[in-house]
């Protein structure tokens, strides 16, 4: 029989916090420090790194919340694990081959894009499992 499930609220909003606080840096370094060095495509590939960041960190952000106030669920759990994942592979990789010209590097992106789909796919579950009480 499983024990209870690790509540994984805190490690979701530290690293919403993180990620997010670390993408307006990001940002900050590509609208400042790049625009005027880089080719604008990969300018523009830079920034899809920074918005996928973004936009996962206030996911994670959400779920952490979502676990506080719910209590931990495997989906909930796994969508955070993925979307920490998928940012880490999609927009890590991108700021990479953006900043190495490393080209191989491109070849990671779409598992991290596969990894945030699918945390996607799990909060989805967790919302269905879970009607919401009033």
């Amino acid at each position: 029989m499983a024990g209870p499930l690790p509540d994984r609220s805190r490690l979701f909003l530290l690293a919403a916090c993180l990620l997010g606080g670390l993408g307006v840096a990001l940002g900050a370094f590509g609208a400042h420090g790049l625009k005027k060095m880089l080719d604008p495509r990969l300018l523009e590939v830079y920034e899809t790194a920074v918005l996928y960041q973004f936009l996962h960190a206030f996911a994670l952000l959400a779920v952490g919340l979502w676990i506080r106030q719910t209590g931990a669920s495997r989906p909930l759990n796994l969508a955070g694990l993925l979307w920490i994942g998928g940012i880490v592979l999609f927009s890590g990789s991108l700021y990479l081959y953006v900043l190495s010209g490393i080209h191989m590097l491109a070849f990671v992106t779409p598992f991290g894009g596969m990894l945030l789909i699918l945390g996607w796919i799990a909060a989805g579950w967790a919302a269905w499992q879970r009607p919401a009480t009033r």
